[in-house]
């Protein structure tokens, strides 16, 4: 199991699939944040505080993992990515009469979004082409 997980998370021949599950998710809790009661139901188990920075935490990690580039290249192109998502879903949100769009929770998406992509900044395989290595 820990191989799978491993070559689905860092394997290079997985990195085009990574960054589509990063946009197909967001669409999948758009949508399923769009339902009628289905935030008030999840709130019974997590908070928004959890709920925006785990799901955002991962967005960013699945968006920084399927671009190629170096870590610093793919750490900003994550976090602009996620922040301009969040200003989308916040203002969806805006749209439905039993939701609201908040900048707080636009914030904390971003937090989590810096957060994450410091830390594979950091450390994340500064990988390249062995001849290039001396």
């Amino acid at each position: 199991m820990r191989a799978i997980l491993s070559a689905a998370l860092f394997d290079a021949a997985y990195q085009k699939a990574r960054y589509r599950v990063a946009f197909g998710l967001y669409l999948g809790a758009l949508i399923v944040g769009s339902i009628p009661g289905a935030r008030a139901d999840m709130g019974k188990y997590a908070s928004g505080l959890v709920l925006h920075s785990s799901g955002y935490a991962i967005l960013t990690v699945l968006l920084f993992s399927g671009r190629p580039g170096t870590p610093l290249g793919r750490a900003t192109s994550a976090v602009l990515t996620v922040m301009l998502m969040g200003a989308i879903d916040e203002k969806i949100q805006t749209f439905f009469p039993y939701r609201h769009g908040s900048v707080i929770d636009w914030l904390v998406d971003c937090a989590a979004a810096v957060l994450t992509a410091l830390v594979l900044w950091a450390f994340w395989p500064k990988a390249g082409p062995a001849h290039l290595k001396q």
